[in-house]
């Protein structure tokens, strides 16, 4: 069962929403080099605003994402493709169902 979890909301400065939708989707990618990612999610709920939702069965691979190449990529980038402050929430998951 996942435990913790990585949430981030973001919204995409006018003009950069094509190209964080882009962004966002090439990060899958990445995931290979993360093998203590349980779930990965990159959503888009209108044209500029999207979110990331991460889970993992414990802390040490919420660490291990955060530390990693897809949190370093989305902080090199995040200045020019997002508006406001980058703010990683880290909640802890009540319940699951994942399906192999």
């Amino acid at each position: 069962m996942t435990k913790v979890a990585i949430f981030i909301q973001l919204k995409a400065k006018a003009g950069k929403e094509q190209e964080a939708a882009a962004f966002l989707q090439s990060a899958q990618g990445l995931l290979q080099q993360e093998p203590l990612t349980v779930a990965w999610f990159a959503v888009r709920f209108d044209q500029s605003t999207f979110g990331i939702f991460d889970a993992f069965e414990e802390e040490e691979g919420r660490q291990a994402h955060l530390n990693g190449s897809i949190a370093a990529a989305l902080t090199a980038k995040y200045d020019e493709l997002f508006e406001g402050p980058l703010e990683i929430r880290q909640p802890e998951v009540l319940a699951d169902r994942l399906l192999a």
